[in-house]
C-alpha cells in the first residue's frame, strides 16, 4: 500500500470535515474529528505494539492464546497509550451497524481516557451522544459515515512519507477550523506564518526550556520542537510548557502534544494571570524562551491574584480592556536571566498614555526592549486591529544597559516596519516564507534598512520629542513617497528627465537602456519624447520583454544560478547523515545570495526570499528525503500521482496527475500519446455536435434552437414513419412468410409483390434518413474508440511510470530528483525577475499615462467633438 503523502492525508481529513459541516459549525465540529482522529490514531499504533508484542512471545513458545491472555491485555507491557478492547478499532468497525454506534464512540474515548491518566479530562468534552434540546446533535448514521471514512486509512508511522506527517496533518485541521470558525478560531489558533516568524527570531535549541503562557492549540510549541529538529537538535531534548484557560483550546493543545509525539507536555489549564501553575519549589519556573500570542485587549482582575511580584513595572488598568502588558510583563518575570521573549501585542501599548505609559517607560529605562516589529493588518482570526510583536530579556540589574542583550543591541531598539508587504487572501492576509524571511534576517543582522528598518537610541526615545512613545511609523515611515507631477509637461507635453532618471537603479539592474523609449528634446534638456516607434501603450511592455539587454541580463543570472546549483544542490545529499535542514537551508541563503547579488538583478531581500518560499514549498519532500533517501522521495511523487489518478474525494483531485513535474521529466512521450487522444475526442465531439446543431427548422424560435439536435430529429422522423406503417409494415412480414413458405401459391407471392410495392415509399424515405443519420453514427463510434483508447492509455500510464523509476538506478534517482528541485527554485528565481521586469513596464506605462497626452491635444480633442456635434444638431435642425 502507498504510504500517506500529507497532502492525501489532509485533504482526507478535510473531507471528514465535509460529512459534518452542513450540519454544524466549525467549533462544533473540530471536536469530533479530533476524537476520531485521535481514536484511529491510538488504536492503529496499540495494534502494532500488541502483534509485536503477542509476535515475540509465540517466537519464545508461547502458545498464542497464552500470550493473549497474559499480555495482550496489560496496559504494564505496554509504552504507548493502551487502548483497552472497547475503544481498539477492530472493536467498532465489528459494532459498525449498532444501533446504538454514538454510545459505543463514548464508551470507547471513555476508556481510552481511563487508561492513560495523561489524557486525563482531554476527552471529557467530546460527546457522540450529545443533545440539544431533545434532539441529538450526531445521528448514529452521521456516526457510520465518520466510522467509514476514516476506516481505509492505518495510521502507523510506517504508513506516512515521513514520520511526523500526522502532526502537520493535524495542523492542517486545526487551521481550517479556525479558518472556518472565523472569531472563535482566534480564541485558540494563530497563524502558523506569525508562529515561525516569532520562533525565527528566538531561535530555540536543544536543552532549552520553552513556555507559552496562551498556548491555545500550542502552535508555538510545536514549531519551536520543529525548529529544534530541523536545526539537527535533538527535539526530545526540550521542555515544553504551556497554559490556557479555554478547556477546548487545552484540549486541542494536548492532543497536538501527543500527535506530535510529545506526551511529556507540560500543558495546564488555567487563567495565567491569577493562578500561573508552572512552578519549582514554591517559586515561579523560569525559562529559556517565553513565547505567546496573548488574547487582545481583554480585562484582568487582581482579586486572588497569586505572585503579584511578577508586575513589578507596574499595574495597568484591570478594566479598559488594558491587560496586554500585564501579559508581557509575566513572561519577562518567567524569564530565565539569559532568557529572552517574544509576543505579540496591540498597537495601542506602543503609544497609549497613564499606567501603560509608566510600564512602557520602566521597559526603555531597563534596556528591555530588542526590537518592535509592526506586522501586517487582518494577520489574526477574529482581530482586525493592528498588532506588533515585542522582542524582550530580562534584565535582573533594572538599569541600563541590558548586560543580557548582546553588545552591539544595547541601548537601542530596532523599530521594524513590515506591515506593508503580505499576501492578500480572500479574507485574510499571510506572511509569505519570503516576507519572514525579511523580518528574520533584518532582525538577525539588526540594521537599517531605508523606509523598513531602524536602530534607535533609547535617548532619542526618551527626548521630550517621543517622551517614551514607540509608534512604529514615528521611527519607520514605510509611506510611499508622492507621485510627482510636472505641470509644464502636462501643459506643453515631454517626459521630465528627473522623473526618467528618478529609476536609474531599476534600469541598470536589469541591464535596460531607457534609450530605447525616451530621446532628449533638442531645445530643453530637461524634457524628453517618447521614440516615435512608440505609437501605443501596449508597445511598452513588448519593448521591455523583447530588450536584448534585459535578456542578456536575465541569461546571466540563469548562468550563475546553475553554477550555484552544481556546486550546492549536493548538499542536501547529505541531508539523510546530518539531519539539519536549518543549516543547510541557511547555507542556501547565504550562498544563493553571495552568488547571485554582484549580478545586481534582484537585491538580497529578494534572492533570500526566492530560496525561502523554494524551501517551504519543498520542506515535505526534503523531510522525505531525509528519511527515506532521494528514491523515497521518487516513490512519494509516485504515491501522490497515483492518488490523484483514482481520487475518491468529493472535491476532485488534488492536482492534475498529468502536470505533475516527474511525469513531465520521465513520460513526455506518453503525454504526447495522451495529447493525442484527448485532442482525438475533443476533435470528434466538435465534429458530432456541429452535426448535431445542423439543420435547424427555419422557423425555430431562439428556446428551440437551444434544444435542437439534428441526429434526434431524423431518429424522431424515423420513429413516426415506421408508427404510422406499423400495421402495413406487420402485415408485410407475414405476406413474406407465406409467399417463402415452400408450398406458397402464386397468389401468396402477388400479395407480398403488392404490399412490398406500396410501402416501397416508405423504405426509400427510412433509407434516406438513415444515410442522412450514417454519419453521425459513423461519429459516436469514433468517439467511443477515441475514448477507449484515452481510457486505456490512462488505465497503463501509471504501470509506465512506476516501470521508468524503478528502472533507474540509486545514482539516477538521485540526479533526477536534484534535477526536478532545481527547476522549481529557477522558475521561482525567474517569477521574481518578471515581478521586478513588470515594475519597469509598470513606471513606463505611468508615465505614458501622465505625460502623452498634452493638454492642448486634449483642448483639440475637444474642439473636435464639439465641431461634430455642432454638425449633427445643425443636419437634424436642432441648431
Amino acid at each position: 500500500m502507498p504510504k500517506l503523502s500529507l497532502a492525501k492525508l489532509e485533504r482526507h481529513l478535510y473531507a471528514a470535515a465535509d460529512i459534518l459541516r452542513p450540519r454544524m459549525d466549525a467549533a462544533e465540529y473540530k471536536d469530533y474529528i479530533f476524537g476520531m482522529l485521535f481514536l484511529k490514531r491510538c488504536s492503529d499504533v496499540f495494534d502494532g505494539e500488541h502483534d509485536k508484542l503477542i509476535g515475540c512471545k509465540v517466537e519464545e513458545g508461547m502458545a498464542h492464546e497464552e500470550a493473549e491472555r497474559r499480555y495482550g491485555n496489560n496496559p504494564d507491557f505496554f509504552d504507548t497509550f493502551f487502548v483497552p478492547p472497547a475503544a481498539r478499532w477492530a472493536h467498532i468497525i465489528e459494532h459498525l451497524n449498532a444501533p446504538n454506534i454514538g454510545e459505543l464512540l463514548d464508551k470507547a474515548l471513555g476508556a481510552l481516557s481511563d487508561a492513560n491518566p495523561a489524557l486525563e479530562h482531554v476527552l471529557d468534552h467530546i460527546h457522540f451522544l450529545k443533545q440539544v434540546g431533545n434532539k441529538r446533535v450526531l445521528s448514529d448514521e452521521d456516526c457510520r459515515e465518520l466510522v467509514r471514512h476514516f476506516n481505509p486509512y492505518r495510521l502507523r508511522n510506517e504508513d506516512f512519507q515521513f514520520s511526523d506527517l500526522l502532526g502537520a496533518a493535524y495542523e492542517f485541521l486545526i487551521n481550517t477550523f479556525a479558518d472556518s470558525a472565523g472569531k472563535k478560531g482566534g480564541e485558540f489558533y494563530t497563524p502558523r506564518d506569525v508562529e515561525r516568524l516569532m520562533v525565527r527570531t528566538l531561535k530555540p535549541q536543544a536543552g532549552m526550556t520553552i513556555y507559552d503562557p496562551t498556548c491555545g492549540s500550542g502552535g508555538m510549541l510545536i514549531i519551536s520542537r520543529e525548529f529544534v529538529e530541523q536545526s539537527g537538535g535533538d527535539p526530545r531534548n526540550l521542555r515544553l510548557c504551556g497554559q490556557d484557560n479555554g478547556h477546548s483550546a487545552w484540549a486541542i493543545c494536548k492532543l497536538n502534544m501527543i500527535l506530535h509525539d510529545v506526551p511529556d507536555a507540560a500543558i495546564e489549564r488555567e487563567d495565567t494571570l491569577l493562578h500561573p501553575l508552572h512552578r519549582e519549589g514554591g517559586e515561579l519556573e523560569r525559562f529559556d524562551r517565553v513565547i505567546a500570542n496573548p488574547p487582545f485587549s481583554q480585562n484582568y482582575t487582581r482579586t486572588n491574584m497569586e505572585f503579584p511580584e511578577r508586575f513589578r513595572w507596574g499595574w495597568c488598568p484591570t478594566t479598559g480592556k488594558k491587560a496586554d502588558l500585564m501579559f508581557a510583563q509575566h513572561m519577562l518575570a518567567v524569564c530565565k536571566p539569559n532568557g529572552m521573549m517574544a509576543t505579540v501585542m496591540p498597537h495601542g501599548v506602543l503609544f497609549r498614555g497613564g499606567e501603560e505609559k509608566q510600564v512602557r517607560a520602566k521597559f526603555v529605562e531597563e534596556d528591555l526592549i530588542e526590537a518592535i516589529i509592526s506586522l501586517p493588518p487582518n494577520l489574526f482570526y477574529g482581530a482586525g486591529i493592528p498588532a506588533c510583536i515585542l522582542v524582550m530579556r530580562p534584565n535582573l540589574s533594572r538599569q541600563a544597559p541590558n548586560p543580557n542583550k548582546p553588545e552591539n543591541r544595547r541601548n537601542q531598539i530596532l523599530f521594524m516596519n513590515a506591515d506593508a508587504e503580505f499576501y492578500a487572501g480572500r479574507a485574510q492576509n499571510y506572511l509569505r516564507p519570503e516576507h519572514i524571511e525579511k523580518i528574520a534576517s533584518t532582525f538577525d543582522r539588526f540594521e537599517d534598512v531605508p523606509a523598513y528598518a531602524r536602530r534607535v537610541s533609547l535617548d532619542e526615545i526618551r527626548s521630550k520629542d517621543n517622551e517614551y512613545n514607540l509608534n512604529i511609523r514615528r521611527y519607520v515611515d514605510n509611506a510611499p513617497p508622492p507621485e510627482p507631477h510636472d505641470v509644464r509637461a502636462h501643459l506643453l507635453g515631454g517626459v521630465p528627465v528627473s522623473e526618467i532618471e528618478a529609476q536609474r537603479a531599476l534600469y541598470d539592474s536589469l541591464g535596460f537602456d531607457p534609450s530605447h523609449v525616451f530621446v532628449r528634446r533638442g531645445g530643453d534638456a530637461r524634457y524628453a519624447d517618447f521614440t516615435p516607434a512608440l505609437t501605443e501603450r501596449t508597445a511598452l511592455r513588448r519593448l521591455v520583454e523583447d530588450d536584448a539587454g534585459i535578456r542578456a541580463r536575465m541569461g546571466a543570472l540563469h548562468e550563475r544560478f546553475a553554477a550555484w546549483w552544481q556546486e550546492h544542490a549536493p548538499r542536501l545529499a547529505w541531508l539523510p547523515e546530518q539531519r539539519d535542514l536549518n543549516r543547510t537551508r541557511g547555507e542556501f541563503l547565504d550562498s544563493f545570495a553571495t552568488a547571485l547579488l554582484p549580478l545586481g538583478m534582484l537585491d538580497r531581500f529578494t534572492l533570500a526570499g526566492v530560496i525561502a518560499a523554494w524551501w517551504a514549498e519543498a520542506l515535505p519532500d526534503l523531510k522525505t528525503l531525509l528519511e527515506n533517501g532521494f528514491a523515497g522521495v521518487i516513490d512519494g511523487w509516485v504515491d501522490a500521482i497515483a492518488d490523484a489518478l483514482e481520487d475518491d474525494e468529493a472535491s476532485g483531485p488534488i492536482f492534475d496527475p498529468f502536470s505533475h513535474k516527474l511525469v513531465k521529466a520521465l513520460m513526455t512521450d506518453y503525454l504526447e500519446q495522451i495529447a493525442t487522444a484527448k485532442a482525438d475526442i475533443t476533435r470528434v465531439k466538435v465534429e458530432k455536435e456541429g452535426f448535431e446543431s445542423s439543420n435547424p427548422p427555419e422557423d425555430a424560435d431562439e428556446e428551440e434552437l437551444e434544444s435542437w439536435n439534428y441526429a434526434k430529429d431524423i431518429e424522431r422522423q424515423m420513429r413516426e414513419l415506421k408508427s404510422e406503417h406499423r400495421d402495413e409494415m406487420k402485415r408485410l412480414t407475414r405476406l413474406e412468410r407465406a409467399a417463402s413458405r415452400a408450398r406458397a401459391t402464386a397468389t401468396d407471392r402477388q400479395a407480398f409483390e403488392e404490399a412490398r410495392a406500396a410501402l416501397q415509399p416508405v423504405f426509400d424515405e427510412l433509407a434516406a434518413l438513415e444515410a442522412a443519420l450514417a454519419p453521425h453514427a459513423d461519429l459516436k463510434k469514433q468517439l467511443a474508440d477515441a475514448r477507449v483508447r484515452y481510457r486505456e492509455l490512462s488505465d497503463s500510464f501509471l504501470q509506465e511510470l512506476k516501470g521508468r523509476c524503478s528502472g533507474k538506478s540509486d545514482a539516477d534517482k538521485q540526479g533526477l530528483v536534484l534535477d526536478l528541485l532545481a527547476q522549481d527554485a529557477e522558475a521561482g528565481l525567474a517569477s521574481a525577475v518578471g515581478a521586478r521586469r513588470q515594475e519597469l513596464v509598470g513606471y513606463l506605462e505611468a508615465l505614458w499615462d501622465k505625460y502623452r497626452v498634452t493638454l492642448d491635444a486634449l483642448r483639440g480633442e475637444r474642439a473636435t467633438a464639439e465641431g461634430r456635434l455642432q454638425g449633427f444638431l445643425k443636419q437634424h435642425a436642432y441648431a
